[in-house]
């Protein structure tokens, strides 16, 4: 059986997290929710916020290492629902994967309109990004998908069980699949 892997993104406060946990949860196969936060967090020294120009190869390196845990916890027959902010400037190495190893790897946007992402981002608790110069910048990189704006969910007026709901339609569906030869 080939594992699913769903790559979950959107700018900070689409619901991510919250999306990804529930899909994870109530998955009826052996399941892995993989939160990239926490290997931008991992970096104890020399860390650069992730969404500045100086953070290119940092980037490049913790999505490496997000896409050889992925390919691991795959092959293990795990499906992994990754939840994080990757763009389609990041797809590459996940492209390759699918072409590599096989697992199917679907690629899911959850794009609320900018007044939601904002509200929801900035009243976030804990350590989560609320500067709104940041949220807004990452939300206008998903503003434009080019040939991936089909792979984008309007979940502003969707709660969280309806958004999972959305996404898992959006995976069973195969239109949301990245393959190897793809270009972003």
């Amino acid at each position: 059986m080939t594992s699913e892997v769903t790559i979950l993104t959107g700018p900070p406060g689409a619901g991510k997290t919250t999306v990804a946990e529930l899909l994870a949860t109530d998955a009826e196969v052996p399941t892995v929710h993989l939160v990239t936060d926490m290997f931008y967090r991992s970096i104890r020294t020399g860390f650069v916020l992730p969404f500045l120009p100086a953070a290119q190869r940092q980037n490049e390196v913790v999505i490496e290492a997000i896409v050889g845990t992925v390919a691991t916890f795959a092959r293990g027959g795990y499906d992994v629902v990754v939840d994080g902010i990757l763009g389609p400037w990041f797809l590459r190495p996940f492209r390759a994967l699918a072409g590599r190893e096989q697992p199917r790897v679907s690629y899911v946007v959850l794009r609320p309109d900018l007044t939601t992402t904002l509200a929801r981002a900035t009243t976030r608790a804990g350590h989560e990004l609320k500067d709104t110069d940041a949220i807004t910048g990452l939300h206008a990189a998903f503003a434009q998908l080019g040939n991936l704006e089909g792979h984008a969910i309007d979940t502003g007026a969707l709660d969280v069980a309806q958004t999972a709901a959305a996404v898992r339609r959006a995976v069973a569906s195969g239109e949301y699949r990245l393959r190897a030869d793809q270009a972003s």
